[in-house]
């Protein structure tokens, strides 16, 4: 005597039931809802994030870079003690120093304005746009 087969055994044919609290459907209109508002704050934080600066240094402070929490750099200040012009190469990795320090701290604002929403949004991957 064969042993019969359960269904849904087999990984191929296998699927998985979603089950809705309260053995309804979900309402189409609410679940559109919260997306609209997940976009709306969404937008809301970029924007915030577009406006806000950020500073990162080299150099013991010498040079400073300030950017926006978006990446864009807003300013360059560099302390005249800096200024060799025997040794340009030391100034230029200062700014460079000073730049990658900014934009960590920009990287860093995103995560904490971003990521909260990212993860409503289906775990903060894949999302186009967003670094992280």
């Amino acid at each position: 005597m064969q042993k019969a087969e359960t269904p849904y055994r087999d990984a191929y044919t296998r699927k998985e039931l979603i089950v809705i609290p309260g053995g309804g459907q979900p309402n189409m209109q609410q679940l559109l809802q919260q997306a609209q508002k997940m976009q709306q704050d969404l937008a809301r934080a970029q924007e915030e994030l577009a406006q806000t600066e950020v500073e990162g240094q080299a150099g013991g402070g010498l040079v400073k870079a300030t950017v926006t929490g978006a990446g864009e750099l807003r300013a360059l200040k560099i302390d005249p003690k800096a200024v060799d012009p025997e040794d340009t190469e030391t100034l230029a990795d200062l700014v460079i120093a000073a730049v990658q320090a900014a934009n960590e701290n920009a990287q860093n604002l995103q995560q904490q304005k971003l990521g909260p929403l990212a993860q409503g949004l289906g775990g903060g991957s894949g999302i186009p746009g967003l670094p992280f």
